[in-house]
């Protein structure tokens, strides 16, 4: 029986994540570039939108781009936590969060500039913390709770660059479009 692989390039328009094999200080400090650009430019994609634009999918049954912009200051504020954790406890377990349920709330009605202002703030405070990083803080680690795994900082920053790439794919193709 053979199975369909392709992803839905509208879902992954970067991809999925996939875990970096190794860690140089190189693709390190592209990550953490990723970080610190990230809030400048979704507020540059977004920032000629009417609120009909906003509220447009960016894929049929996907999130509008006012939500997309609501949970990227959601997620990232969970991800700083995380990190935060990660540094001042010995192998913490994170809380996991239901981020469709989050989606849903009244907050993510709101206009995107409450979030544009956390994400920049988010963002400062990640790039500081990073940019301060020796290796025995990158291989610091946090346990996820739903699989259990160890996962080391350098990692988790990895993902959060994809994270924010991804998102800000959902945001630019969507407006290229309009």
């Amino acid at each position: 029986m053979s199975t369909n692989t392709a992803i839905d390039p509208l879902q992954y328009p970067i991809g999925k994540f996939t875990p970096p094999v190794s860690y140089t200080k190189e693709e390190i400090q592209i990550w953490i570039n990723d970080i610190n650009e990230l809030p400048g430019k979704l507020r540059q994609a977004i920032i000629s939108l009417n609120e009909t634009q906003l509220d447009t999918p960016y894929r049929p049954g996907g999130w509008t781009l006012r939500q997309v912009v609501h949970h990227l200051a959601d997620s990232h504020m969970n991800s700083l936590i995380r990190f935060k954790w990660a540094l001042t406890e010995d192998s913490p377990v994170i809380k996991a969060y239901d981020q469709a349920a989050w989606a849903m709330q009244a907050d993510y009605k709101l206009p995107v500039e409450p979030s544009l202002k956390m994400l920049e703030g988010i963002h400062q405070h990640l790039v500081v913390l990073f940019e301060s990083f020796n290796e025995a803080q990158w291989d610091r680690y946090f346990i996820h709770p739903e699989t259990g795994a160890n996962v080391p900082l350098k990692r988790n920053l990895a993902l959060y660059s994809w994270h924010s790439r991804h998102h800000l794919a959902h945001v630019t193709n969507t407006v290229a479009g309009f």
